[in-house]
C-alpha cells in the first residue's frame, strides 16, 4: 500500500527517510527553484521523478496545499505499545481525543523535535493519519515511531507497569508539571482542548498536573501545551542531579 504526501518540507522528509522506497515525486513544471531543489534532491536519492502541470497536482491532492511537490511514499509503520522501547531517557507522547489533524500534526513536530520515542493513540476518537496531518508535522511524522491502539487507558497501565510515569496534562491538575520528577522514562498524555483528556485515561495517569499560566488565559492550545510539557522534561534531565 502507499499514501500521498505533499508539500516542500513533507515530501523533502519522506525523500530523506525512504530513498528510493518512494514510487515516485512529481513536481510542478516550471515550478520555483525551491520546487526544482527537491526534484533534485529525490533524483540524488535514486527516486522516480516526474513533473506535471500544477492543475494536475490539484486534481491529485484534491485541492491540498502542495506547493508543487507530491510524493507517493510506503504505508507508515504502526507499531503496538508492546513494541517500544522503554529506556530510563523514554519519552513517550500519548494522544487523546484530537480530532484536528493541524493538532495532531503539529504535536507530532515538536514529539520528534524534543526527542519524543514514541507516539500513542487510540484507533477511535483521533484525527486520521492523512496528508494534511503529514503537511502540519512538517515531514516529522516520517520520522516518529508511531503507536495505535485499541485502548488507550490499557496502553498506559502498560507503559506504567514498564516503570513509565504517566501524566496527563489538566488545566485543572492538582500539581504544576514542574514539581513532578520527569528524569526517569514519562509518558505526556496531552487530552482534547474542549474537554481534557477522558476519565477512564486519567484514572490510568500516576499524576494530573497543570502547566502554570501567568495571565489571563487559562489554557492552550493541545500542541502548544504539548511542547512545553516536552521543553519541562528536557529542562528537567538537564539540572545536575
Amino acid at each position: 500500500m502507499s499514501r500521498l504526501v505533499y508539500g516542500l518540507q513533507p515530501v523533502r522528509e519522506a525523500v530523506r527517510v525512504h530513498g528510493d522506497a518512494l514510487e515516485r515525486v512529481v513536481v510542478e513544471q516550471g515550478g520555483s527553484p525551491k520546487i526544482q531543489a527537491v526534484g533534485r534532491f529525490a533524483e540524488g536519492r535514486g527516486v522516480r521523478v516526474e513533473t506535471a502541470p500544477r492543475a494536475e497536482l490539484d486534481r491529485r491532492t484534491g485541492g491540498g496545499r502542495h506547493q508543487g511537490v507530491v510524493a507517493v511514499a510506503p504505508d507508515l509503520r504502526i507499531r503496538g505499545v508492546d513494541q517500544l522501547e522503554i529506556e530510563p531517557t523514554s519519552i513517550v507522547v500519548a494522544l487523546d481525543g484530537i480530532m484536528d489533524p493541524q493538532n495532531f500534526g503539529a504535536i507530532v513536530r515538536s514529539a520528534v523535535a524534543l526527542g519524543a520515542t514514541g507516539i500513542v493513540w487510540p484507533e477511535h476518537s483521533s484525527a486520521p493519519l492523512s496528508p494534511a496531518m503529514f503537511r502540519a508535522s512538517a515531514g516529522a511524522i516520517e520520522h516518529a515511531t508511531l503507536c495505535r491502539v485499541s485502548s488507550l487507558p490499557e496502553a498506559l497501565r502498560s507503559l506504567a507497569d514498564r516503570g513509565v510515569t504517566v501524566i496527563a496534562l489538566d488545566a485543572q491538575g492538582p500539581t504544576t508539571l514542574g514539581a513532578v520528577d520527569l528524569r526517569g522514562p514519562v509518558a505526556i498524555v496531552i487530552g482534547a482542548e474542549d474537554k481534557g483528556a477522558r476519565k477512564p485515561v486519567l484514572r490510568a495517569c500516576q499524576h494530573i498536573a497543570r502547566l502554570p499560566m501567568a495571565g489571563p488565559i487559562g489554557s492552550l492550545n493541545a500542541s502548544v501545551a504539548g511542547a512545553l510539557a516536552l521543553y519541562e522534561v528536557l529542562r528537567q534531565r538537564q539540572v545536575p542531579a
